[in-house]
């Protein structure tokens, strides 16, 4: 089951592209167009609309899916005759278009509050094979790039936590009954136990410098430098729609345009990637293009935060893409009026 913010961001969103007088009335009609939304999905909406604790999100998404029904880019002031919405359906296969509502089987829309990321890959799918292509990984990246200062955090941490229980000598061998005893020992705190600070200083550079190489081992030609920031940002061969906040909850309503539409306008200059010193192994990345229309630079900046996943030691790694350039000012984003 979708959480109720998840509901109320994308259900509220495609209600108001009908052109009902507001929410509430919206919400009492229950219209039967929007698919997939059943009574048991209005309750709940109901409630959360009484309870007064979610009143930004939904104004924000009514407001957002008013947007779009009169934006030049979106319906133009036409009511939909279908809209479907996603919901918790998970997809049989990788989908490239993170999409929540489809309205009349032509226009995506993808509902986005709170979160600058825009890829949790795992880190082999990003460094390696820039997100062309996915796979299911097993192998510990931490082993991979840095095996040694890997190693040496682990056996820091052993000897700081004491008797916390049984844990194997080399930190290859690590199972999932000892990395949820790691991740309890160390999860009580922000900061790292004694030595083990120091090792994790050497640990978050040694990552951070190695998956940079081999990103950039990825980068060396022209045409890879370009795809390379078409996949970052998202780019289809379709286009779709962003409709939703930033973290600081100001409204996010733009069209994502396509590899053709990118061309169309822009010409990539540079693409760079390198280590960043920080709490974590960070991956920094920039783009910069000129746009034809103004022989303008523009840049793109964003970042890659290489952690574990759900808690220290816990899970594999995993790669967390970020885009630190405000999304109006983004090259091939463009902003619904």
């Amino acid at each position: 089951m979708a959480s109720i913010k998840t509901e109320i961001t994308e259900i509220v969103t495609g209600l108001a592209l009908f052109g009902y007088r507001d929410l509430d009335q919206a919400l009492s009609i229950r219209p039967t167009h929007i698919r997939h939304v059943e009574d048991e999905h209005f309750d709940r909406l109901d409630r959360a609309r009484a309870g007064g604790n979610h009143e930004i999100s939904f104004r924000t998404a009514w407001e957002n899916g008013v947007v779009f029904a009169r934006a030049t880019d979106g319906l133009r002031g036409r009511p939909p005759w279908d809209v479907e919405w996603k919901g918790p359906h998970r997809p049989p296969s990788y989908e490239q278009i993170p999409a929540d509502l489809r309205v009349d089987h032509v226009y995506l829309l993808s509902c986005k509050y709170g979160s600058n990321i825009v890829f949790n890959a795992s880190p082999w799918h990003l460094f390696d094979r820039g997100l062309a292509e996915r796979r299911t990984e097993r192998s510990d990246w931490y082993l991979a790039v840095a095996p040694m200062e890997y190693q040496a955090l682990f056996q820091a941490c052993r000897a700081e936590l004491g008797a916390v229980g049984p844990l194997p000598d080399q930190v290859g061998d690590l199972d999932r009954d000892a990395r949820q005893i790691l991740k309890r020992a160390l999860g009580g705190s922000r900061s790292w136990p004694g030595a083990a600070a120091d090792a994790y200083r050497d640990f978050t550079y040694a990552v951070a410098h190695a998956s940079a190489l081999r990103w950039r081992e990825q980068l060396r030609t022209e045409r890879q430098r370009e795809e390379m920031l078409w996949r970052l940002l998202r780019f289809q061969a379709a286009p779709y729609f962003v409709l939703g906040a930033s973290p600081a909850n100001e409204p996010l309503r733009y069209r994502v345009g396509t590899p053709w539409d990118f061309r169309d306008q822009f010409t990539v200059r540079g693409f760079d990637v390198w280590a960043d010193a920080a709490g974590q192994p960070l991956v920094r990345w920039r783009a910069d293009v000129i746009d034809r229309t103004d022989d303008r630079l523009r840049s793109v900046e964003g970042h890659v935060e290489v952690r574990w996943s759900h808690g220290r030691f816990a899970q594999m790694p995993e790669a967390k893409v970020y885009l630190d350039t405000l999304h109006h000012k983004v090259a091939g984003y463009h902003p619904l009026d």
